[in-house]
Parts: structure tokens; C-alpha cells; sequence
């Protein structure tokens, strides 16, 4: 298949059936919502009661081999000498000069192995850069389409992996590899949603029968398939970052302040010595959130403006807030914009009303129950 071609998760013709609007996600096609109220009713769904996501076009890939662990901590920005076998850990993939070349899950499975689920379109990327350095004895393999990735998001996310004898309870960041039917799921406390929640990864072959499975418990939960356009209004109610939106090769991780996401007293990671730099020297742009508070939707690109017009930054993720009923933002600002700051968000060459504040937007729950 040729790296120009659209590819499609396990789970393609059943978006399909179920009539879902689809659009490419780093090259996948991939379902943006699904009839009978789209994205407003599914991220509904999620922050009341559950909903399911495709996410399979999200990476995979393994570093095996003896001191699997230690090669990738001396990669990766965070350290993974803060967990144990059977957590997972988010942590970041930086270029020499600190730009991010892809944002990314860690699970440690044992001293000599480590998957990793970046982004779709960096899987390649990320998957190079880790081959180019590796040791003799660690092996670095892709497995994009060895493994689909499920998420089951929401507060009744634990009645529908009970529902299919699936372990829930572990801790937040942990994962447990358990089988349904017979087949292998690896169950991990993790999502992107803000929500109690799992983020299952059965094999490839196995995805449609799972799938349909969560779905139908799920329906018993009053909860629904959902698609991804949900997912990224769900994130940004969290001010979770995107890559290549709030995160990318110009925006480091001191700028989109993920540097808790950063083991900065470890000897060596890709990118240390510039993100140092930057970090004292507390000159650059800050992601900060943006509350609308006049009518009007930020997006992408958007200027934003002091209160005598000039521009002080540019939002870099933008929607509606189904939850709040207003305009939120992720925006990367100057320094001297303060939490508490009224600004203006240029929408179509008209200055919306704001206020600069600190995510999240609504109350977390990802590690409650």
C-alpha cells in the first residue's frame, strides 16, 4: 500500500453501516459522528453517562530487547524510571532543537519492553528515529496495523467492560492484559476525554468482535458509539493538547506547558539541552485557555488581541463547548497576558470578547471511582 493511499481501521465498513461522516485523520479515514444528533449528543453521551471510540489509526509499536527501558528513557522526555511494569506513561518525543515530533502513550511492560502508541501520522517518524538509535539487541518494530485501539470513555465506562467480564478498577495510568472469548485484550485506565475511562487494545482481527460487543453493552448503559469529532471537543473542554495543533516542531513542550510531562533531572533525553534554554530564559509564548465570553466560535489561526487591538498571540485549538454552551480556546499568548485578562479573539475580522484562564474548562473526573 502506498503511503499516499487513505487506510482504514478493522472497523471501516461498520462506521459504514452505521452511516457516519468520515474524514481523514493522518491518513485514515476515520468517523467524525454518526447520525441522530453527531457531535453534540455524542460528547453528551460520554460526560454523562458512556460512549465508545474507534481509535485504531492511532500507532503502534514495541521496543524489545535488554535494557529496552533504559534506551527508550534516554529517548523520551519523561521518565520512565517513575513507573513500574503495568502502568503507562505520557511522554513526549522531542527533536534536538525541543520541537515535538509526536506526543505519546508509554506502556511499560518489563525492563526489556515497552509499546508505545504515538499519533498516527508520526508512527513512521517516531518509529525511524527510535530505529536509527537503538543498540545492538533492541529491536524497534512498527505495529500499526497489528493492533486496533478502542476507547471506552464516561462514568459508566466500568459497567460496560463488566458487562464483558473485562477487568476494570486498576489504577488510573495502569494496565492489566486480559482475554474476552478467548482472545487478548490489553485494558489500560487511560482516554482523552477528561472521563473515568479505558482505552482497550485487542489484535487487529479481533477488533470488529470486540467492538461490537462494548457497543452493545454500552446501548445497555444508555450510551452510544462515537466519533471523533466528539473526541476533540471532549479534549479541549480538558485543554488537553493536540499535536500539530497545541503541539508540533515550532511549539515545544515548555511553551504548551506539558512540562510535568518532562523528567528534567534524568541525564539525557532527546531535545534536554534546548528545552533547558528555554526554560530559563521565560521568554517565549505560553499556551494559556481563552473562556469566550462575547458570541462567537474561536478557531485555529485565530488572532488574539489586548485590549488596545494588538496581537498578543494566536489561538491554537478552538470549538464550541457542548457542555459549557460557549466558545472555549487553547491559545498560545504572550508573557505578559495574565490569567484573568480580558482579550479579544479575531473570528472573521471581528474581536470577540474573552478571558484568558487555566484549563480545564469543566471538572475532571479521569481518575475518579
Amino acid at each position: 500500500m502506498s503511503e499516499t493511499t487513505t487506510k482504514t481501521s478493522p472497523l471501516h465498513d461498520r462506521h459504514l453501516a452505521l452511516q457516519a461522516k468520515m474524514a481523514d485523520f493522518g491518513g485514515w479515514s476515520m468517523p467524525i459522528e454518526y447520525p441522530g444528533g453527531g457531535v453534540v449528543r455524542e460528547h453528551a453521551a460520554v460526560r454523562e453517562r458512556v460512549g465508545v471510540f474507534d481509535v485504531s489509526h492511532l500507532g503502534k509499536a514495541v521496543v524489545r530487547g535488554p535494557g529496552a527501558r533504559d534506551f527508550v528513557n534516554a529517548c523520551l522526555t519523561n521518565d520512565l524510571g517513575r513507573i513500574s511494569p503495568g502502568q503507562a506513561q505520557y511522554t513526549m518525543c522531542c527533536a534536538q532543537d525541543g520541537g515535538v515530533v509526536d506526543d505519546l502513550i508509554a506502556y511499560l511492560v518489563s525492563d526489556e519492553e515497552v509499546f508505545l502508541i504515538p499519533n498516527a501520522a508520526n508512527t513512521t517518524g517516531v518509529v525511524r528515529l527510535l530505529e536509527a538509535a537503538a543498540p545492538e539487541g533492541v529491536r524497534v518494530e512498527g505495529l500499526h496495523e497489528s493492533y486496533a485501539v478502542l476507547a471506552v470513555q464516561g462514568p459508566r465506562s466500568d459497567e460496560v467492560l463488566q458487562a464483558l467480564g473485562l477487568p476494570v478498577d486498576h489504577d488510573f495510568m495502569s494496565f492489566v492484559d486480559a482475554e474476552w472469548q478467548g482472545r487478548p485484550v490489553r485494558v489500560c485506565r487511560t482516554g482523552y476525554t477528561g472521563e473515568r475511562g479505558y482505552e482497550l487494545v485487542p489484535s487487529w482481527d479481533d477488533a470488529g468482535a470486540v467492538w461490537d460487543a462494548l457497543v452493545e453493552a454500552a446501548g445497555q448503559e444508555g450510551g452510544l458509539p462515537c466519533g471523533l469529532g466528539a473526541r476533540d471537543t471532549l479534549r479541549t473542554e480538558m485543554g488537553y493538547a493536540l499535536h500539530g495543533q497545541d503541539l508540533g516542531p515550532d511549539i515545544t513542550p515548555v511553551m504548551a506547558r506539558t512540562g510535568w510531562a518532562v523528567g528534567w533531572d534524568k541525564p539525557t533525553f532527546w531535545g534536554k539541552e534546548a528545552l533547558q534554554q528555554q526554560r530559563a530564559a521565560k521568554d517565549s509564548r505560553l499556551s494559556r485557555g481563552l473562556l469566550v465570553t462575547g458570541r462567537g466560535i474561536p478557531r485555529p489561526g485565530c488572532a488574539v488581541l489586548d485590549s488596545e487591538g494588538q496581537v498578543v498571540g494566536e489561538v491554537t485549538s478552538g470549538t464550541f463547548s457542548p457542555t459549557l454552551k460557549q466558545g472555549i480556546a487553547l491559545a498560545l499568548l504572550e508573557r505578559s497576558v495574565s490569567e484573568g485578562d480580558e482579550v479579544g479573539v479575531d473570528v472573521r475580522g471581528r474581536s470577540i470578547a474573552a478571558t484568558v484562564t487555566k484549563p480545564p474548562f469543566v471538572q475532571v473526573n479521569t481518575k475518579s471511582g
